[in-house]
């Protein structure tokens, strides 16, 4: 009885320690981004006639990239991801 116990609590912790590491890495990583692209956005937008709309598609545009043009206008050839990317009617997104 104390051997399947005790085998019963290894096992569980064993597995527990599978599911808990990717997912505190994984929680790393988006605050390191949201920080990344919190800052590059900041910039990039500062000089925007319309600042939340700007920080929200740039954020966005971010998020899915990984990078942000330098500057607060132009530079789109240094992330083609952020470059390529349309609204619904075919313009850019990403300011």
């Amino acid at each position: 009885m104390k051997l399947s116990f005790a085998t019963l609590v290894l096992g569980t912790i064993l597995l527990t320690s599978f599911f808990i590491q990717p997912t505190i890495a994984g929680s790393v990583g988006i605050v390191f981004l949201e920080a990344f692209c919190d800052s590059k956005c900041n910039f990039r937008c500062s000089k925007a006639g319309r600042k939340d709309r700007c920080l929200k598609y740039c954020g966005i545009c971010c998020a899915d990239c990984n990078c942000v043009p330098s500057g607060t206008f132009g530079n789109k050839d240094e992330c083609p991801c952020y470059r390529d990317k349309k609204n619904s009617k075919g313009g850019p997104k990403c300011p």
